[in-house]
């Protein structure tokens, strides 16, 4: 609850824990029911009953709480390299360390569609394509799909003469 509340005291994070689970209960929720209370040792080096969640619960949690600090505790909890972020992440890797990086057109929209086709190729059938569905992704929602074809021609149109129009580019 602290990493999702960017909260440290444990007297506040407890109340609103026990506020919470009354509300859920109210609510005839299930996400409390895989909670368990187990004794842990607190900064002060006392050990407290503490509510612990299963893996499962913890993300239905963290997306009862739509924040950044959420989102990058979830994206740090459900990260492997057998995920999707992981296998991109590590073909991204790659992409620098090949001689393909040298080959793409920098600062068009072809040049991203080619980063994208390497970075998701085998991962996501649209890899490469300009997408026609609206996406979102840990509470960031990308650009419209009926929106996308003019902004990507608006990009490539945008000069890049020096650093600071690369950098808006």
């Amino acid at each position: 609850m602290a990493v999702l509340r960017n909260q440290d005291d444990y007297n506040k994070n407890r109340n609103y824990w026990k506020y919470l689970k009354a509300k859920l209960k109210k609510e005839n929720s299930e996400v409390v029911s895989v909670t368990t209370q187990l004794k842990l040792s607190a900064s002060d080096g006392k050990r407290y009953l503490t509510d612990i969640l299963d893996y499962e619960g913890i993300i239905a949690l963290g997306k009862q709480f739509p924040s950044k600090n959420a989102n990058r505790f979830i994206d740090w909890f459900t990260f492997s390299p057998e995920s999707i972020d992981g296998k991109s992440k590590t073909k991204a890797y790659a992409l620098f360390e090949t001689s393909f990086v040298d080959s793409i057109e920098v600062g068009t929209a072809k040049g991203l569609q080619q980063i994208h086709a390497y970075l998701f190729g085998g991962l996501y059938n649209f890899a490469g394509q300009i997408r026609t569905k609206n996406i979102s992704k840990g509470g960031y929602r990308f650009e419209y799909a009926n929106n996308l074809n003019t902004t990507l021609q608006q990009i490539d149109n945008m000069p890049e003469t020096n650093l600071e129009e690369i950098v808006e580019k």
